[in-house]
This record gives structure tokens, sequence and C-alpha cells, in this order.
């Protein structure tokens, strides 16, 4: 399994109970001693490299090698990242640009790097860390709601595109959980970390992946709300959304069969797409 950001919190205890159990684990850090103790317990169970996650060429360096010292990697896990907070206006310029790289794009080159070795092994396992914040939003938190939720939408677009080629990918949504100084809105995290690893570890072995796991209480409640008012939402507007359409042209249901949905025909890109279509989008 390859895992990126094992230093800390949810990367750790899941880099702990691989480790465990004798999985091996190829391991990104930003300071390679602070995985001096590990590295020693577990030896040659464990791989670890320096990694830069906004620096994307380095990303695919790093890839590339853990694949060509390994071998096979079933299992490719995006972890790295940290939570930004304040309101939007008042974020710095660089503040900005550093949470989306290391949150979203970071994420999408790791993907990107390990296609086509998943590829050419035959399949694998992608798992996306995400949270109740790729899901719902919250004030004070604009830019890591935008990392959060942009890195959902990649992954399920991603998903589709993989299914043909054996390589599943799943993404956990955490709630708070009793690591370092997580805490919910009552300052008492419900989340158990050792339980919410295992089954983040254990999704691997379902066929087909699942698209999400909801890991806490808090997760689910959080989520299955900002679900429901959505959708509430959008069947309110059903006249209004119908009363634009040129009636020859009307859609017959609720699912789209042409448009960005048709983009791909078998697996392979579109010729054209018209003018006033890539405006829409």
């Amino acid at each position: 399994m390859a895992f990126y950001g094992v230093r800390s919190g949810f990367g750790r205890h899941i880099t702990g109970q691989l480790l465990a159990r004798g999985d091996r684990v190829a391991g990104t850090v930003c300071e390679l001693d602070a995985m001096s103790g590990p590295k020693e317990n577990f030896g040659d169970l464990l791989w670890l490299a320096h990694l830069d996650m906004i620096d994307p060429f380095e990303i695919r360096r790093v890839v590339n090698k853990a694949f060509a010292e390994l071998g096979k990697i079933d299992v490719i896990v995006s972890n790295a990242g940290y939570g930004l907070f304040g309101d939007s206006e008042s974020l710095t310029e660089e503040q900005v640009a550093e949470q989306i790289g290391a949150n979203l794009l970071g994420p999408i080159q790791v993907v990107r790097a390990a296609l086509p070795h998943l590829r050419r092994q035959g399949g694998g396992r992608i798992i996306g860390l995400s949270s109740y914040c790729g899901q719902a939003a919250f004030p004070g938190a604009s830019l890591f709601h935008a990392s959060k939720w942009g890195l959902e939408g990649f992954l399920d677009s991603t998903a589709q595109e993989l299914a043909p080629f054996n390589i599943g990918v799943t993404i956990a949504e955490r709630g708070g959980s009793q690591i370092g100084r997580e805490t919910d809105a009552h300052g008492r995290p419900p989340g158990n970390p050792a339980t919410m690893v295992k089954i983040t570890i254990d999704s691997v072995n379902q066929n087909p992946a699942p698209k999400r796991i909801v890991l806490g209480s808090d997760a689910w409640g959080i989520i299955q709300r900002a679900l429901s008012e959505r959708l509430a939402a959008v069947e309110m507007q059903k006249d209004l959304a119908s009363s634009t359409d040129i009636p020859a042209l009307a859609w017959p249901g609720a699912a789209r069969t042409g448009g960005v949905s048709n983009l791909l025909h078998n697996g392979e890109p579109a010729t054209v797409l018209g003018s006033d279509e890539r405006g829409d989008i």
C-alpha cells in the first residue's frame, strides 16, 4: 500500500495498523527523521521518501520510484493535507494557494502519477481521505471546503473513467475523532480512530469498491442533513428548470444522456464539444 502523508494523524494510525498486521507500506513525509522510530521497528516493511505535495514534478518522481523499487502496489491512499480556517476575505494569496495546492492539486497529481502503473499491473484501489467537509459547508472554512469538494468531484469522475481498468475508487468521509487536537462542536469528537482506520482498510476487500464510506455519527448526521436540504431545494425547482427548455429538445427524464456525461465514448474522449457547451461548463 502506498500512503501519502504518514507522519501524523489519520495517516499514522493507518500506517501503524498495516505494519502491525505485516503489510508493506510505502509512505511519504515532509521530514524523514519523524519516522525514524517506525522505520527502525519495521525495517523493509516501511518504505519512506520525502515528498512536497505542492511540487507536481516531485510527486511524479516519488510515485515512479515507489513502483520501481517495490513492484506492484495494490492500494494508493492520499492523506496529506491540512485545514485552513478563517473568513475568505482575510486569507492571504499565499494561504489560498498553499491550501488548494496541498489538499487538492497534490492529491490529484498523486492519482495521476499512479494511474499508468495501476493500469499496467491490471488493477488496484485508490482511497481518498476526505471528511464531511466535502459534502457540507460551514462559515470560516471556505478554502478547506473548496479543497475537499474539489477532491471529491475529481475522484467521483475519475472513478467512472477507471472502472473498465479494474481500478476502484473510494472516498472516506471522516467525522471528528480523538486524534491530536481534533474537536467537534462540543469539544468531544465521537470517532474512535482505531475503528475508523480498520473500516477504511477493510474497504479494500469490498468488490465493487464502495464509492463512499462514512465514518462517525457526526459525519453521517451532517452529510445526511446537507444532502436532504440540497435535494429538497432541487425538487422544488423542477418546473422552473423545465420552463427554460426548448420544448422539442427537452430531456425525457431526470437523467441526462448527453452533454458532459456523454463526452466519453467507449472510454475515448469525444472529438467535438460545441462552444456553447464549453461556456455552460
